[in-house]
């Protein structure tokens, strides 16, 4: 070995031990590796950054903040709130909601698609009476799994689509990775709800309750030309069940409606009145079109500038709040602020809101224009709780950010566009659209995840150039001489998913595609079933929590401990394996 390769083995090999201990942050470690390789001399200094504007990077922060856009315009809810239902047993729970989430993960990042769906699995889990670890970890799967079917699905295919750009001279499309991702999916997919949810340890409920949430009474306005005009307030029931919402009344001309209100017929103006957590409110305002009470307001103040956030605050004795209402204080005119609803365990709220005096202890969610929570709050004397990522849906936007997004995905898959420029398009495109607001459009970009690339792609390109790839591909070569060419295919993609179940797969593709590169050059073969080898591999972590990011997110709310993990984990990585050989060498011969 050279000495270049030495000192670049020891710096691969400090990353990994370092991010195997654990004890600091994976982008720290992989900036400070690139920083000793510069300084060391075996990463030029001209191609220190490079990574950073390296088309894998630009695309795994633009599909973060293009999954934003998608969630908030309601195109994720329009999917999953017509597919919920606490009724169904376990096994069909399981499998719709992994149909779903591989589904959506296939479009988006699957750690977006995950933590989107991840709410709706705990509140249904909720609604059965059973504890959410049942269902949490075949959810973690399915995102994983569906992230393999096509190039923006998961880091990893993005990676080996610009790394064969670099080394072949073109990219992998857009579903290139589907015929091979899409059976190894669908094989998952079929294991883990038909088989796999049974192997999970029978365990209590974790704690995590509707209760720990507060509730609110709050009021929904039926709006001028809405399609409920001339409904009884009974036919919401439905899908007030399903958004795990309770209609508790009416308010019309100021006055409740006792008695015959469910047998009411809605007209324009009519407040229902509800007792809902934000979440669920948000959603059932969205699912029916539904307006908030001071529907004015809230119009202008989307309207202006950037768009409008919620917020919880307490009321305190010092309050300007304390003992009068939101409408003697001047809320809306003053502060440009509009209450939405009111937490007030033990007490019964008869009036309209904004008419409702109010007292201390009392929890209010607030709709304010972005980013002056801090004047709003100071200025009532409230103090604000723990920021939870309450948003309002921009439901009026839906199927704009779907076909802003479609058609991206569609012209970059027919090659009449660079993905990243397309992508680049739809973020560009959602931000004039108030889709993304300007001010959010950093916050969603993952940038631990950005550094680390950036960081880690300089070091592959170094490692490579010093022969090292060479090197290993070499030995990985001799190790499996005499084997045939599935033999070899099989070590590739066992030794990828074990580094991948113990470090971020990320930094595992990052080494291991090149290797594939080498031992497909010295075999003399396609190097392209490498590639996609080295793809499903570095996505299957399934064995550990700290394989990949999903199964670190349902750690504690599934109440798993560390070795839960490998009872489904290990038979799925060997199905994944079985079924993905034979599909490479149909698809990608060699």
């Amino acid at each position: 070995m050279t000495q270049d390769q030495i000192i670049l083995f020891a710096l691969f090999g400090a990353v990994f031990g370092l991010l195997l201990w654990g004890r600091f942050r994976y982008d720290i470690v992989a900036f400070s590796a690139l920083m000793a390789g510069v300084v060391l001399g075996v990463v030029d200094s001209k191609d220190a950054f490079d990574g950073f504007g390296h088309p894998a990077t630009l695309v795994v922060a633009l599909v973060l903040v293009v999954s934003a856009g998608l969630v908030r315009s309601g195109a994720v809810l329009l999917i999953t709130r017509t597919l919920v239902d606490a009724s169904r047993s376990l096994g069909a729970h399981i499998t719709l909601m992994g149909a779903v989430g591989g589904i959506l993960s296939a479009f988006m990042n699957n750690v977006a698609a995950l933590a989107l769906l991840m709410p709706v699995d705990i509140q249904t889990a909720r609604k059965a009476g059973r504890a959410p670890g049942l269902s949490l970890m075949p959810l973690s799967f399915a995102t994983i799994l569906g992230g393999m079917v096509t190039l923006i699905g998961t880091p990893p295919n993005i990676i080996i689509a610009a790394i064969r750009e670099e080394s072949l001279g073109a990219p992998f499309k857009m579903f290139d990775f589907a015929p091979v991702g899409g059976i190894a999916a669908i094989a998952g997919l079929a294991f883990v709800a038909l088989v796999g949810w049974r192997l999970i340890p029978a365990r209590e409920d974790t704690g995590i309750s509707a209760e720990d949430i507060a509730a609110y009474i709050a009021e929904l306005v039926v709006p001028e030309g809405s399609k409920h005009i001339g409904k009884r307030l009974s036919e919401l029931e439905e899908t007030a069940v399903k958004s795990d919402v309770m209609i508790i009344g009416l308010m019309r001309d100021g006055k409740r409606r006792y008695g015959r209100a469910q047998n009411s017929v809605l007209q324009a103006g009519d407040a229902v009145v509800l007792e809902a957590t934000p979440d669920a409110l948000d959603e059932f305002r969205s699912t029916l079109d539904l307006a908030v009470a001071d529907s004015a307001r809230e119009e202008r103040l989307r309207a202006d500038g950037e768009g409008v956030e919620i917020i919880e605050v307490v009321v305190t004795a010092e309050s300007r709040l304390a003992g009068r209402t939101t409408k003697a204080v001047g809320l809306a005119w003053r502060q440009r602020t509009v209450l939405l609803g009111i937490s007030r365990r033990g007490r019964k709220i008869t009036s309209h809101l904004r008419d409702t005096q109010l007292e201390t202890g009392d929890i209010l969610l607030l709709l304010i224009p972005r980013d002056t929570a801090s004047d709003v709050t100071e200025w009532l004397g409230v103090l604000p709780l723990a920021n939870r990522g309450l948003a309002v849906t921009e439901n009026s936007k839906v199927w704009l950010a779907i076909g802003l997004f479609a058609g991206a995905v569609t012209a970059a898959s027919l090659g009449l566009i660079y993905l990243p420029i397309a992508l680049g398009i739809v973020v560009v495109a959602y931000v004039l659209a108030k889709i993304v607001p300007l001010s959010e459009l950093y916050t969603h970009i993952e940038w631990p995840v950005v550094v680390l690339l950036g960081s880690m792609i300089p070091l592959g390109a170094a490692l490579e150039k010093s022969g090292g790839t060479e090197l290993i591909a070499g030995s990985l070569v001799n190790l499996t001489a005499g084997m045939p060419a599935w033999a070899v295919l099989t070590v590739l993609m066992v030794v990828t998913m074990t580094l991948s179940d113990v470090l971020n797969n990320t930094a595992t593709t990052i080494v291991a595609a090149p290797v594939g590169i080498q031992m497909a050059q010295t075999l003399d073969v396609n190097p392209d079933p490498f590639l996609m080898a080295v793809a499903i591999a570095a996505s299957s972590a399934f064995l550990t929590p700290i394989g990949h990011k999903n199964n670190t997110l349902i750690l504690g709310p599934g109440g798993y401990s560390f070795g839960d993990y490998w009872r489904i984990g290990l038979p799925l990585e060997i199905i994944v394996v079985a079924v993905s050989i034979p599909a490479i060498l149909v698809f990608w011969p060699l």
